[in-house]
């Protein structure tokens, strides 16, 4: 790794009414590089935060982290035990490798790291079993990238017409919209507010993150599923 490469450490908290608390400390491997994908975006932290907060939805699911990076809400719903497989750009070997040390750090020997290509009919994309939940951390980040992801997720969902987009965005511009692709390929989606899962907050999991960025969550899936 390279001289500017470190551990981030997260901690998510849940208080019980009883009084008790529940926490999940979990750390990725962290690279400040050019290469944006392997660094711990906002975005990341609020997923994350949904994920431990409805945490036993996952558990025994077949969850896809696309475009993991460093991981981290792939690695929550790994420790909540979900069967969590992770992706990245099949010609980014550097974030893999950084998927692949984040596992490591989290004595996760049993997830699969695979690259998948948004837009690419590949064969680790074909050779994927059915999927029930989809991770995706700031994956509309680039506009000329937008219609590539849903196609991805499109292609995911015609294999488990059950299966759900998890999705967290950070608003960078008014004029950056999903809402005609999502239309073009059949899926819907509902935002949730963040205060619905604690995410409402400036410092998330013992973080400085998400700060003070507007970041929205998202539930997206075909137009014919009910969502809860």
């Amino acid at each position: 790794m390279s001289a500017r490469s470190g551990t981030k450490r997260f901690a998510f908290v849940r208080q019980e009414p009883s009084g008790g608390r529940e926490v999940l400390e979990v750390a990725v491997a962290e690279v400040l590089d050019p290469q944006y994908g392997m660094y711990v975006w906002p975005c990341a932290v609020v997923l994350a935060q949904y994920i431990w907060f409805y945490r036993r939805a996952v558990i025994g699911k077949t969850v896809l982290e696309i475009g993991a990076g460093a991981s981290l809400p792939g690695i929550v719903a790994a420790k909540c035990r979900a069967k969590v497989i992770l992706s990245d750009c099949s010609e980014l070997q550097n974030c893999l490798d950084n998927c692949r040390r984040s596992c490591k750090i989290n004595n996760l020997v049993d997830v699969p790291v695979i690259g998948i290509s948004w837009g690419l009919i590949s064969p680790h994309l074909l050779l994927l079993p059915k999927v029930d939940i989809i991770l995706g951390s700031d994956v509309f980040y680039q506009p000329e990238d937008f219609e590539a992801v849903l196609t991805t997720v499109f292609y995911l969902m015609q294999k488990n017409p059950n299966a759900v987009f998890w999705t967290t965005y950070q608003e960078r511009s008014a004029d950056w919209s999903i809402e005609a692709l999502l239309h073009k390929w059949n899926l819907k989606c509902i935002h949730i507010p963040l205060k619905t899962f604690n995410a409402n907050k400036e410092h998330l999991a013992g973080s400085s993150l998400p700060g003070n960025h507007t970041i929205h969550m998202m539930l997206i899936s075909l137009k014919n599923k009910l969502l809860p």
